[in-house]
């Protein structure tokens, strides 16, 4: 089983900066990933959709073989990963926003969070916010738009820069120095964000804390792949192809698949 692939599945190409952070930490791991690209965003489907979507990703890469799978998208984690957990033998692991270490560390007591509606709205969300966030302002904003943006390739454009400035706002008015990212898409949006924030506005997100976790349970389960062979990376899209190229960028194996 150590050397079956790790899965990773998230609505689009988002995913992909979780995908990144455990192949880095994890180099000689073996990786699927999906790209849910046709029906995303997930943020605003309903949860039984949502559930349905996720299914439908899980016995994909069962079917190849995974021996854990990542759900790398915050709403299919909230909406979805509890029913996974208890119908299928695999670990999973989910994603969560990082209120955590941005309520511990914050000095204005007020941190913004930029996620989906699915996201922010979620049973598991508030769950997180009431047990960590106490005393503290959390400031919510619906990420309305940013996804299908980057899911068209225009990650750089005026459009996206103009639909920030809107969304950081009130944020800013409202003095927080903590801006959590609730969407695996949104780490790519990091670059932009550094130049309209302020300095002591500082940006979390939890792609590395995903990557750790997944080590560790690894580990836990004997499933860490020692092998030193190169790994197969394989990434599947059932969306646009050169967008999912074009925001992976490198050596790794990337398909279209009918899904």
């Amino acid at each position: 089983m150590s050397k079956q692939p790790i899965g990773i599945f998230d609505s689009g190409i988002g995913g992909t900066s979780i995908f990144k952070e455990i192949n880095a930490l994890l180099p000689n791991e073996n990786c699927i990933y999906l790209a849910d690209s046709i029906n995303a965003p997930y943020g605003n489907k309903s949860s039984f959709d949502i559930l349905r979507l996720s299914i439908k990703n899980t016995e994909l890469l069962l079917s190849k073989g995974c021996k854990l799978i990542v759900v790398a998208c915050n709403t299919a984690t909230t909406n979805a990963i509890s029913y996974l957990r208890a119908n299928y033998k695999i670990p999973f692991i989910g994603i969560e926003p990082a209120i955590k270490p941005a309520a511990l560390n914050t000095k204005t007591k007020t941190v913004g969070i930029l996620a989906t509606k699915g996201t922010l709205s979620s049973q598991l969300f508030h769950k997180t916010s009431d047990l960590y966030a106490r005393g503290i302002k959390v400031v919510e904003q619906v990420g309305e738009g940013i996804v299908p943006l980057i899911e068209s390739g225009k990650l750089q454009s005026n459009e996206m820069k103009e639909l920030l400035a809107v969304y950081l706002e009130p944020m800013l008015k409202e003095n927080i120095d903590y801006l959590v990212l609730g969407c695996t898409h949104y780490p790519y949006l990091i670059p932009m964000l550094t130049q309209m924030l302020p300095e002591h506005v500082s940006i979390i997100d939890s792609g590395l804390a995903v990557a750790k976790q997944t080590k560790a349970i690894l580990l836990q389960h004997n499933l860490l792949n020692k092998n030193t062979q190169p790994p197969s990376i394989k990434l599947f899209t059932n969306g646009n192809l050169d967008i999912l190229n074009a925001i992976i960028n490198s050596e790794f194996e990337t398909s279209y698949l009918d899904f």
